[in-house]
């Protein structure tokens, strides 16, 4: 069977269902955010309310578009049964905690004025991490048919190492691209507090890095060769 003719299999098995499960969790971020800090008029929120609808909902668009299948194969239960046994704890740890606890602690110190207020220019700093963050997880999960939400070493799709697009600069350019977008939410939506679950969601995606990287090294093929090519798994120049 050939590559094409098993991609476009792989298509007919993307619902209707399952991109309405991806828009529901995507529209519950921000949903979250303006239930928690109670202002409608916070603009800071509605701008970022909309980055990660774009980057989130647009990227997936656009990654389904390239490589058919997909999206089916991020919401696979069976493959998600059969992804590392540690990594059945870390990908669902990590997956909420790069979103819902940075816009819940946000709104509430919105609502209650907990930080001093920000000036506008760190606001205008933070949105560009964010936008930037944002487009390069984006451009990672574009660039890489493989990309899934676990750790599972995919013989049954023909799994090889990608290191095209973002994966020239930096081994797990979806994790790196989360990290900036962290700090990026503290400045935009002004909220010092926020650092306490920034703090949390980079241990566990530095964790599930190395983890990850230690499994592809130990078993999918070259990526030890890619290693050499690559040396940084997630900032250029210092990891």
């Amino acid at each position: 069977m050939s590559a094409k003719t098993a991609n476009e299999e792989t298509a007919q098995t993307v619902s209707p269902r399952q991109w309405i499960r991806l828009v529901v969790v995507y529209l519950l971020i921000p949903l979250i955010l303006f239930i928690c800090g109670g202002d409608l008029g916070w603009w800071q929120a509605w701008l970022y309310s909309m980055l990660i609808l774009a980057a989130g909902i647009g990227g997936r668009v656009w990654a389904e578009q390239r490589h058919p299948g997909l999206t089916a194969e991020r919401q696979n239960i069976e493959n998600i049964q059969n992804a590392k046994a540690w990594d059945k704890v870390l990908a669902p740890l990590m997956a909420v905690s790069v979103g819902f606890p940075m816009v819940i602690v946000a709104g509430i110190d919105h609502r209650f004025n907990w930080s001093p207020e920000f000036p506008l220019w760190l606001s205008v700093v933070g949105f560009i991490f964010i936008a930037f963050g944002y487009a390069f997880a984006a451009w990672a999960l574009v660039e890489n048919r493989f990309f899934s939400c676990v750790v599972r070493i995919q013989t049954d799709r023909g799994h090889v190492v990608c290191d095209t697009g973002p994966y020239r600069f930096v081994r797990h350019p979806g994790y790196a691209g989360n990290i900036p977008p962290l700090f990026g939410i503290v400045l935009a939506l002004g909220s010092v507090w926020t650092l306490i679950p920034v703090v949390i969601a980079i241990i566990i995606a530095v964790i599930r890095t190395e983890l990850e990287d230690r499994t592809l090294q130990e078993e999918l093929k070259g990526y030890k060769e890619y290693v050499q090519r690559v040396r940084y798994r997630l900032i250029p120049g210092i990891y």
